[in-house]
């Protein structure tokens, strides 16, 4: 058996045929599983960790969770899972399995957990919208096709692949690799990738460059990174997460986007790339409101609608006041040329009107220091001289705040 066991989450009330099955498949690999159970009713059940004990880590105690009304029970089990979870030391792996309340009570608490930790859902609702399970972390989630009420030919097979495959991550783990470059964090869309490939080239041999998809998701995994103190500094270029939260896209930042920067004060520089594009799924999901609006049809499941120029004006203010609430070296970089390859002279998205609605707005917000700046510079942002501004501007101020930290009293 291997050291670390692997925690087995669900509700043993309901599934415990399916958890119990799990963990036979896990032992005819070597790998020693625990049942938790996480049913909300109190009730005894055959698992090797009770509901009651976990229960027990809420703050407020047990009571808490068994209450009676089911919403708050289940929110209540999330809450005590994830303190149950973060105390425990010997974590090779959690698999869990449920339906879309199940799912909901299990994966805040994954989502917790270290990067890297194996950790994969089995769920009826993996094969929709997993983003709000999933966040910023690497869970793994897998469809169970059928609904998890008692054991078929399917289930069963499905079940058995999830083990195999949690069996294979806790039994064959992947050894950190050291490096000595400082991780730094960018942020790329496709119609960005020209200035991030450019820069990372140009930055590589210094700096270990992670780069994340702007998907909403991808700025909060990068920005949990840093919170952690993986990443030193960030070069991002594209914030058009921005523009899904304003206008209602399926691809959105939530309100505390920028946030690590200003709670780390790790170098910063930033630019307006995707800020000309909203993220909608296929065309017909288009809210009726933008009919008469700009479209590109990215793919069968994806439709970019133009911003405004109000739109743009309310990303300029709500990036400037995250801005000025940082008081680490901070640069933002203006590209005069366009925000994506689909915001240039002939491309459906060229707009110098709202382009400039979003600098207007803002430069009246953005509080100039000498740490704090905005630069206009005459470039698409796909240009190779705006990429190396970029590289430039955040090689400079990374190497002033790695002198200001080593000359500064201890």
């Amino acid at each position: 058996m291997t050291t670390h066991p692997v925690y087995i989450l669900g509700t043993c009330d309901t599934k415990h045929a399916e958890l119990a099955y799990i963990r036979q498949c896990l032992h005819a690999r070597g790998v020693t599983g625990l049942i938790v159970d996480v049913s909300t009713r109190g009730a005894r059940t055959q698992a090797d960790v009770s509901a009651r004990t976990v229960a027990a880590f809420h703050p407020d105690g047990e009571s808490a969770v068994f209450r009676g009304e089911r919403g708050q029970s289940i929110a209540a089990m999330a809450a005590a899972l994830r303190h149950y979870l973060l105390a425990r030391t010997d974590l090779g792996g959690v698999i869990a399995i449920g339906g879309s309340g199940g799912t909901a009570l299990v994966t805040p608490a994954l989502q917790a957990l270290p990067l890297g930790l194996p950790k994969l859902v089995v769920s009826t609702v993996a094969s929709g919208n997993t983003a709000p399970y999933v966040g910023g972390s690497d869970i793994a989630m897998l469809y169970s096709v059928t609904d998890m009420e008692g054991l078929n030919r399917l289930s069963r097979v499905i079940l058995c692949n999830a083990a195999n495959a949690m069996a294979g991550m806790v039994r064959t783990p992947c050894p950190a690799a050291p490096d000595p470059r400082p991780a730094i964090g960018l942020t790329m869309f496709g119609v960005t990738t020209p200035c991030v490939d450019h820069i990372v080239h140009d930055l590589s041999r210094q700096f270990d460059c992670l780069v994340f998809h702007a998907t909403g998701t991808g700025g909060r995994a990068m920005e949990r990174l840093a919170d952690d103190g993986v990443i030193r500094g960030f070069i991002d270029v594209t914030l058009t997460e921005f523009c899904d939260l304003v206008a209602g896209g399926i691809f959105p930042c939530d309100t505390d986007r920028l946030g690590a920067v200003i709670r780390t004060q790790r170098p910063y520089v930033g630019s307006c790339g995707g800020l000309d594009m909203v993220n909608f799924g296929a065309r017909a999901t288009v809210p009726e409101r933008y009919r008469d609006r700009v479209f590109v049809e990215h793919n069968p499941q994806i439709t970019l609608m133009r911003t405004s120029p109000a739109e743009c004006r309310a990303m300029g203010h709500m990036i400037g006041h995250q801005l000025n609430r940082c008081e680490g070296e901070v640069r933002f970089l203006y590209p005069e040329g366009g925000f994506s390859i689909l915001d240039q002279p002939g491309a459906p998205f060229h707009d110098p009107v709202a382009d400039e609605a979003f600098y207007a707005a803002l430069s009246e917000t953005l509080d100039q220091t000498p740490r704090r700046r905005l630069i206009r510079l005459p470039h698409a942002i796909n240009d190779p001289a705006f990429a190396d501004a970029l590289a430039h501007e955040f090689s400079r101020i990374f190497m002033k705040d790695t002198d200001n930290a080593q000359h500064s009293p201890q």
